[in-house]
């Protein structure tokens, strides 16, 4: 399983792991993409194409934007 915390909603699940899983299959899966959020991996930014391991802890962060 794959930890994932969408920081600043609240939200907080579990994903089941599959082989080849990337970033940017987590950030879809949570609702984002790679243009409306950061991921880090294990505590450190990761970038999009990154492959996630089962066990791995994964933060989800809105980019906010306007002016």
């Amino acid at each position: 399983m794959i930890r994932v915390k969408v920081l600043g909603r609240g939200i907080g699940r579990e994903i089941e792991w599959r082989k080849g899983i990337l970033i940017r299959d987590i950030l879809h899966e949570v609702g984002f993409n790679t243009e409306s959020a950061i991921a880090k991996l294990n505590g450190r930014v990761a970038l999009e194409d990154e492959r996630v391991e089962d066990g791995d802890y994964v933060e989800v962060i809105p980019v906010v934007s306007g002016g």
